[in-house]
């Protein structure tokens, strides 16, 4: 396909993200972003994940000739409340248990950007946990130590494995990256 030939440009610590266009393909150089995530207070949790995308693609003045820059960010949203990642054991307890039993939807905002457009969007899945113990949220806190995720957990994990019940939508879209939808932007958009 032709866009396999496009050469990304991926701005972003995570290595799940490159993992996931790797394995799509994609050839993939990755540069640090270190970006301050802060968002307005007022904004829609629906808008804050495509908001911090475009946020970090600023970052970059420049994208090379015949490159994208693709940036990304994921927030996980439980009822009204916006959960980030946790600090330590304790808050990472207070999310899983929170997600405990009931549904959360996780956002992702995608960033693409060359050198003479821009394309932003967000994909949304519906991710519903059954009821876990506190003996299942501790092995997992102190087996997997997911405090570099959004909402406390890894849906490729341990505790995706046995936590969630099903969901609605895009599974990698929860791993960090939704590249069913970023593969037809690129092919409508940058081809």
């Amino acid at each position: 396909m032709e866009n396999f030939n496009i050469p990304l440009i991926l701005a972003s610590n995570s290595p799940r993200r490159k993992q996931i266009l790797e394995d799509a393909g994609f050839r993939v150089r990755v540069v640090s972003n270190q970006v301050n995530e802060d968002f307005p207070e007022d904004m829609p949790v629906r808008e804050v994940a495509r908001y911090l995308a475009e946020k970090k693609a600023g970052q970059f003045p420049e994208v090379p000739d015949g490159s994208v820059l693709v940036t990304a960010d994921t927030v996980v949203k439980a009822g009204d409340e916006f959960l980030g990642k946790p600090k330590d054991e304790e808050e990472g307890y207070t999310l899983i248990r929170m997600l405990s039993g009931r549904s959360h939807e996780v956002i992702t905002g995608v960033c693409l950007r060359s050198s003479d457009k821009t394309v932003s969007f967000d994909d949304l899945t519906t991710v519903h946990f059954r009821d876990l113990t506190d003996e299942e949220i501790m092995y997992y806190l102190r087996h997997y130590f997911p405090y570099d995720k959004a909402g406390g957990y890894g849906i490729q994990e341990w505790l995706g494995m046995i936590a969630v019940d099903r969901i609605e939508g895009s599974y990698y879209n929860v791993v960090g990256l939704p590249v069913q939808k970023l593969y037809e932007t690129l092919k409508r958009e940058f081809s």
